[in-house]
């Protein structure tokens, strides 16, 4: 076996670790939420500062040079980054209508689709053989784009449903989100060297984080889950899954190669859920953080199950030549 054959093996493994376990810790942080209730939510403060550490990973993780695909392939970057703030809010909309959900759940949903591309679709998207260059791009590139349109978007979509405050979701936003990946970038600029002897751990750093959040929300809304529980799973799988569909139809309508086709449906229908579950908890109400939550553990879960059907897919194509 090569070497380079063994590298690339080596990284697939940990690469399916990380999109195997990441639900697995999440999971765990809600069990743990749900179990001690009382507990969790008396750390809701903790809930922005855990969503800056994750932002701030993702910032460390990024160079120059991933936002060099904009200037070079602006076509696919544009789409799927205008797929990414079109399709999942009109999915939302479209599931709160037909599904007649509660305000709060509603609110929450919404909020999840005007969310930034998943700060682990870079992960799914190399495992699913997909454009993982490009992945990287439209994550970052959506990501500075939320301060403007997650805000914008969720006050025109979910304001008929709970009061929202645009310009304090947009401040906070700049504060958990923009601030933390710039100051992740530069540090990584400045100290490449510190930055890649860290960089296997920082993906699990992120997670925990998650987890947490997801333990506390899952706390705070312990008194919820019972009634609404089963709906609002109900509602994102739905979500998620519309996403990934619509996503794939978006690349195959615009002639995209597979490739970036199957990096489309990730970002487009995995959602930065940490920062929903953040600005929910913080703006609106534990039962509409709730979505977020589960939308933390389930995306990974249908991450991973959808790249092993693009494997497979890839596998039935080669075995048929």
């Amino acid at each position: 076996m090569s070497t380079n054959s063994a590298t690339e093996k080596q990284e697939e493994r940990q690469a399916l670790i990380a999109a195997l376990g990441f639900p697995v810790l999440v999971i765990i942080g809600g069990i743990i939420g749900y179990i001690a209730p009382d507990t969790a939510a008396s750390f809701a403060p903790q809930v922005t500062p855990l969503l800056g550490i994750v932002m701030f990973g993702m910032g460390l993780t990024l160079k120059p040079v991933d936002f060099a695909l904009v200037v070079r392939r602006p076509l696919p970057v544009v789409l799927g980054v205008v797929a990414q703030f079109v399709i999942m809010p009109l999915i939302a909309l479209v599931v709160v209508a037909v599904m007649d959900l509660p305000e709060a759940v509603a609110a929450g949903v919404i909020l999840v689709g005007c969310a930034p591309g998943g700060t682990s679709s870079n992960v799914v998207s190399y495992l699913a053989r997909g454009d993982v260059a490009l992945s990287v791009t439209m994550t970052s590139i959506s990501t500075l784009l939320a301060p403007i349109l997650t805000p914008l978007l969720t006050l025109w979509l979910a304001g008929e449903y709970m009061p929202v405050s645009a310009a304090s979701i947009a401040w906070s936003i700049v504060k958990v989100v923009l601030v933390p990946v710039i100051a992740g970038i530069v540090i990584g600029m400045l100290l490449p060297r510190l930055v890649a002897k860290i960089q296997a751990a920082l993906p699990w750093i992120s997670v925990t984080a998650i987890a947490l959040i997801v333990c506390i929300v899952v706390g705070g809304a312990h008194d919820n889950i019972a009634t609404a529980g089963a709906l609002v799973f109900a509602a994102v799988v739905i979500h998620n899954a519309c996403g990934y569909g619509l996503g794939y139809l978006a690349g195959l309508f615009t002639r995209q190669p597979v490739p970036v086709r199957r990096t489309m449906a990730v970002e487009v229908g995995m959602q930065n859920s940490g920062l929903a579950t953040s600005l929910a908890s913080s703006y609106m109400s534990p039962l509409a953080a709730l979505p977020g939550a589960v939308f933390s553990v389930w995306h990974n879960l249908s991450g991973a199950i959808l790249a092993a059907l693009c494997r497979f897919s890839d596998a039935r194509k080669a075995k048929a030549n």
